[in-house]
């Protein structure tokens, strides 16, 4: 019997504020630890979080560049768990009413373009994280990442391989960077996924069993993890077991995927309106500006290049891969006006040297 996967990707884009999304607290990366810290972030009694306005702005403009619908009413929400880099016990994220649902990304594969729907994009909080010491058998809390804001995409389970997952986060990454509202460091985190794989007898229209690959943050790790994935799920199947639900996290040393826990031990989250934080109500006007304020998107600058300038379809994919790119072949154009040769500069002379 062949199987075909099915996959469905959460990403987590962090925010390009420069405070927290409910305190005034520094989002930068690389501080001493527990040094970007408020009492909002902390989770002290009394204290009340405030929605940092530009937060709200990054989020509009990431759904407007994604297609989605926009809800001028969205609330949020406590996500109750317990775990040592939360010092709430629960984290600030939207869940019944998100500010924006139904939206879509194209994607290029096998020489054509493919149509990713997008559930939902919301904005919640960062947790921090833990640091752990091996040789000392200890591990230590770090709360500067905590509040951080965050908007989470959720796509449809509409990615059919590894490398159509990867080139939609690549193609998502271009867009929220041309944007301006995550700088895309997978490094650092501010870009990460959890990535949602079962398969399926092939034609069937019955989705198989899931697993959830939890924070994988690096393009080739989410080819890897997702390849490893399929590969064990279908030899589960081959040999007449089971794929049990269950949230996996993946080894990049060993290159496998490994259990974090099961259906039976997942959170349940209880999710209930946040009591400290009113609705958030935006009007079309502010919609309209924000709209406005968006910059062109790659791919319509894509079929610009193309047309206005003559160019090939590589040479204007090159070219619009990053905006500043893109902006400095436009700049070049002022000085010398020969869209083919100065496109073959910046390929040539130029990408060689950054």
């Amino acid at each position: 019997m062949e199987f075909e996967p099915v996959i469905g990707l959460e990403v987590h884009a962090q925010l390009n504020t420069k405070s927290k999304i409910f305190s005034p607290t520094s989002t930068e990366f690389g501080g001493t630890p527990n040094s970007h810290v408020s009492p909002i972030c902390l989770g002290m009694p009394g204290v009340l979080p405030v929605l940092n306005k530009e937060v709200l702005e990054y989020a509009f403009k990431t759904a407007i560049a994604l297609n989605c619908e926009l809800h001028p009413r969205s609330r949020f929400a406590r996500k109750n768990y317990f775990y040592p880099d939360l010092p709430k016990g629960y984290q600030i994220s939207q869940y019944e009413e998100p500010f924006s649902t139904n939206g879509w990304l194209d994607i290029g594969t096998n020489g054509s373009t493919k149509r990713i729907n997008i559930t939902r994009i919301h904005m919640e909080e960062d947790a921090g994280k833990l640091i752990h010491d091996n040789p000392g058998n200890s591990s230590f809390v770090d709360l500067n990442r905590a509040g951080v804001p965050l908007v989470e995409i959720v796509s449809e389970p509409e990615l059919s391989s590894a490398e159509e997952a990867v080139e939609y986060m690549k193609k998502l990454r271009s867009i929220l960077r041309y944007i301006g509202v995550c700088d895309g460091n997978m490094e650092e985190g501010s870009l990460r996924c959890d990535a949602n794989v079962s398969v399926k007898p092939k034609g069937s229209d019955k989705l198989g069993t899931k697993a959830e690959i939890k924070n994988v943050n690096s393009f080739k790790y989410v080819q890897k993890a997702i390849e490893y994935e399929i590969k064990r799920q279908i030899l589960l199947l081959e040999n007449g077991e089971e794929v049990i639900q269950e949230t996996r996290l993946f080894d990049s040393n060993k290159g496998v995927t490994f259990s974090m826990r099961s259906k039976e031990e997942a959170h349940d989250y209880r999710y209930f309106p946040d009591p400290d934080l009113l609705p958030v109500v935006i009007d079309k006007e502010q919609i309209e500006e924000i709209r406005n304020s968006l910059p062109e998107l790659p791919d319509q600058r894509l079929t610009r290049f193309k047309e206005e300038y003559n160019l090939p379809e590589y040479d204007a994919g090159v070219l619009t891969s990053t905006k500043e790119i893109a902006d400095y072949f436009e700049d070049c154009l002022k000085k010398y006006n020969n869209p083919k040769i100065v496109s073959n500069w910046i390929m040539t002379e130029v990408l060689r040297e950054l």
